[in-house]
């Protein structure tokens, strides 16, 4: 099952409602994914050179303060802080590799869930309406949102599992469907000194495509390349700092719907996720076309 769902906000109105719009929807997607949730959040890109490192600790008492006080004075940087829960979000000018080594020698036990001048990530066991709850998504601003609600299939169900998956800096990716040939994939990006994370199969499609758009493709052309690439069923809905992007695999056997409006963009697995937008009555309602890149641009 797995349900996804995606909302771009043209309006500014809608930008600072963004979470209470896109909550609704995932709660209603709880249906076809009870065991986990995540919502990848990107916001106006940070106006600085600093980067947001969004951080995830399974102990509910983690203290986050030791670890940012700890990053200031270790690396000789400068850091911001906020947290709710087990999650937390580090804001900090450090370099990413510095940043991921010294956060691999300090505290093993903090898993990187994002980084970007724009992107935030929660994720988390449990029930989509409970995760909204805890990490208090309703009061969330942003321009965009992507969010997934999982029914494992493949691989544990656990927060690292959980989606959005994210490689490289500001991109993420939520699926539903599962890939035939993960591993192969794997191994390909493995020889090259890609590291993963977890056994999951949409690590391995998300890894691949931040590859190619290293490599120097775009989004759209590392779809493109993906499409041959990668051997399965999939509805893929992704994000970067300034696109929301969906395509199908050719078969489109994983549902998807698109409503659209001069005020925003919504993507969901079912309609009834959509129903409580404004204006909905007036969007324009359809189902993406299989294998066909659906691109909207903040």
């Amino acid at each position: 099952m797995c349900g996804i769902v995606g909302l771009l906000a043209r309006r500014s109105d809608y930008r600072d409602d963004l979470g209470k719009l896109v909550t609704p929807m995932l709660d209603c997607m709880a249906t076809r994914g009870p065991d986990s949730a995540g919502l990848a959040l990107f916001r106006s890109p940070l106006e600085t050179t600093s980067r947001r490192f969004a951080l995830y600790a399974a102990d509910i008492e983690f203290d986050w303060q030791t670890l940012a006080d700890r990053c200031q004075s270790e690396l000789e940087t400068q850091v911001s802080l906020t947290f709710v829960e087990n999650h937390a979000a580090l804001v900090s000018p450090v370099t990413v590799n510095t940043f991921k080594a010294w956060l691999k020698r300090t505290a093993p036990e903090v898993h990187l869930l994002s980084v970007g001048q724009s992107i935030e990530i929660y994720k988390d066991e449990g029930h989509p309406a409970e995760i909204a709850r805890r990490y208090h998504f309703p009061e969330m601003t942003g321009t965009h949102a992507v969010g997934h609600t999982r029914m494992a299939t493949e691989s544990a169900v656990s927060p690292a599992h959980a989606h959005p998956f994210t490689a490289g800096e500001d991109f993420c990716l939520v699926h539903n469907g599962s890939l035939s040939n993960p591993y192969s994939v794997r191994r390909k990006l493995e020889a090259l000194g890609i590291a993963f994370e977890t056994d999951n199969d949409t690590e391995a499609g998300c890894r691949f495509l931040e590859w190619r758009m290293r490599e120097g493709d775009t989004l759209e052309e590392a779809i493109s390349v993906a499409q041959s690439e990668l051997d399965g069923f999939f509805t893929f809905l992704m994000a970067t700092a300034d696109r929301m992007v969906l395509v199908r695999d050719a078969f489109a056997c994983k549902p998807a719907v698109v409503a659209e409006t001069d005020d925003y963009v919504a993507v969901s697995s079912e309609f009834r996720s959509l129903a409580h937008l404004p204006d909905i009555k007036q969007a324009h309602v359809y189902e993406p076309a299989p294998e066909q890149i659906y691109s909207w641009t903040v």
